[in-house]
């Protein structure tokens, strides 16, 4: 009888933790958050935008997308919230590097943009953009480099 009502606290207490730990933001716990990335092509003047983009985990290939075109993928959070992606994109000289999607603690300033599930990052001319969904404009992220 004993060792059943210590298995009965343990589950509970197991219940307890994968109930609470997202709803408290915790790094730690069972995450249920499927997200999309975008990566779209709006330079002008019929520029070809190469896009290679990555995780630790999965290496998506290289892109290179015609004008007005994209590549996206989707995916969950890792059970331990440490999923980072990052691109590498380029148009003739100009170059960046940069995260795409991190898992946040406290701030939500890349979940508020991506509308809590697609986050658009878009190459212009001048650098590239991240598209703040709830108020539908388009914020200068990163400048190209030569």
């Amino acid at each position: 009888m004993r060792a059943s009502k210590g298995y009965v606290v343990f589950f509970v207490c197991v219940a307890m933790l994968a109930l609470s730990a997202p709803c408290l933001g915790s790094p730690v716990g069972i995450r249920y958050n499927s997200w999309h990335v975008h990566v779209v092509n709006n330079l002008s003047a019929g520029k070809t935008l190469f896009a290679h983009c990555k995780s630790k985990d999965d290496d998506l290939g290289e892109r290179n997308l015609a004008p007005g075109t994209e590549f996206n993928w989707s995916f969950k959070e890792n059970f331990l919230g440490t999923t980072l992606y990052w691109c590498y994109m380029s148009t003739g000289q100009n170059h960046a590097a940069l995260d795409v999607f991190w898992v946040e603690g406290e701030h939500i300033w890349l979940q508020y943009r991506c509308n809590w599930k697609d986050c658009i990052w878009i190459a212009k001319d001048d650098g590239i953009y991240i598209k703040i969904i709830p108020e539908n404009r388009d914020e200068f992220s990163h400048k190209w480099e030569v």
